[in-house]
């Protein structure tokens, strides 16, 4: 499966259309993780907990999406774009989507 953010792939041409295809993926924060992000804003640096959080939860929701781009026949999702938001206190959405499309 091909995936992009632009609204083609170079070299090839689009011959189907399957319109819309998004994942999602909800996570709350882990006490543990607070904690040491706590302690980290202290002395300063990379806050690997959370970078772990971010890089699975955007892994789950491309996933999904490419679950629903194949069962729709798709072998490429275009304009791939990321979205998050705030869903309650501690929670937040990761959001992706793109046009499932065939190309050749």
């Amino acid at each position: 499966m091909i995936i992009t953010s632009i609204e083609s792939v170079p070299g090839k041409s689009i011959v189907e259309h399957f319109g819309l295809v998004a994942g999602s993926t909800v996570r709350a924060k882990h006490m543990g993780r607070d904690i040491m992000a706590g302690f980290k804003n202290i002395v300063g640096g990379e806050l690997k907990g959370y970078t772990e959080l971010l890089n699975d939860s955007r892994s789950e929701a491309v996933k999904r999406m490419l679950t629903q781009a194949e069962q729709k026949g798709a072998n490429a999702v275009i304009n791939v774009r990321f979205s998050t938001s705030s869903v309650a206190q501690g929670a937040a959405e990761l959001y992706v989507y793109g046009t499932a499309v065939m190309v050749e």
